[in-house]
């Protein structure tokens, strides 16, 4: 079914500053997945942890049952996106509460980031990090460049999860966790 354009196609001049959107944009409350690949030196089957590469995410987001898609996005300064847009896999990991530090450290830290973490390696070779609520192991479907981001669209291709955690939500600057309402 192709789906007719809008008549109406240049968007009006943004009414707004930056840092005013930024604000906005921080009130919507978002997981936090880490995403990891392969080094551009390493190859299936490696199983160093230098071999590998992960960053934190939190754009993640479901996009189709059928066939089962996922999207998640990465600015196009960022040093490791020819990794992710070369790669022919990723695995995307659904942080669990307690996994701060984890998050932190895909964050921030500099070097070896698999170094003192837990993983298990799923069937494309990457790592599964150990105690994430879900993950997705994906094939590197598609690509695409919109303003200073790159949405990858991943097929997933297996998955799995655990029920025993709540999740890591970031919003407005401040990680916290999901509650029920009563």
């Amino acid at each position: 079914m192709r789906i007719a354009s809008p008549t109406h196609s240049q968007a009006l001049r943004p009414d707004f500053e930056s840092a005013h959107f930024r604000q906005a944009l921080s009130r919507f409350a978002t997981g936090v997945t880490v995403v990891t690949t392969l080094a551009g030196h390493a190859q299936k089957g490696d199983t160093q942890t230098s071999s590998f590469v992960g960053v934190t995410v939190s754009s993640f987001n479901s996009l189709s049952l059928s066939p089962p898609l996922v999207l998640w996005s990465m600015g196009t300064k960022s040093g490791n996106l020819p990794l992710f847009q070369a790669g022919t896999h990723y695995v995307i990991n659904v942080l669990a509460a307690d996994q701060l530090a984890l998050c932190q450290r895909f964050a921030y830290d500099k070097g070896d980031r698999f170094a003192d973490t837990d993983f298990t390696l799923g069937q494309a070779g990457l790592p599964i990090l150990s105690g994430a609520l879900a993950w997705f192991e994906c094939h590197n479907r598609s690509r695409h460049e919109e303003g200073d981001h790159v949405i990858f669209v991943g097929e997933v291709e297996r998955c799995g999860f655990s029920q025993d955690s709540q999740s890591l939500v970031y919003q407005a600057g401040q990680f916290g966790t999901t509650q029920a309402l009563a």
